[in-house]
C-alpha cells in the first residue's frame, strides 16, 4: 500500500467512524470550500465516465463543433 493509498484509507476510516450528523457537517464543510468541492465535482465526473467507451480526440472535437 502506498503512502498515498494508506492516507486515504486512514481518512475514511475516521470518516466512517463518525456519527451521521458529524459526517453532515464535515461533508458540508467539504463542499463549502470552493476548491474541495471543485475536486469532488470533478473526480464523481470522472468516475461516472471511467466505464465509457473511449472516443478519438478529434471525432470529440468534431461534436462539439470545435475545428481542431
Amino acid at each position: 500500500m502506498s503512502a498515498i493509498e494508506a492516507t486515504a484509507e486512514v481518512f475514511v476510516t475516521a470518516f466512517k467512524s463518525l456519527k451521521p450528523r458529524q459526517r453532515e457537517a464535515v461533508l458540508e464543510r467539504m463542499l463549502a470550500e470552493e476548491g474541495i468541492s471543485t475536486d469532488i465535482a470533478d473526480t464523481l465526473e470522472l468516475e461516472a465516465r471511467r466505464r465509457q467507451p473511449r472516443q478519438p480526440f478529434r471525432q470529440v472535437m468534431k461534436d462539439l463543433g470545435i475545428k481542431a
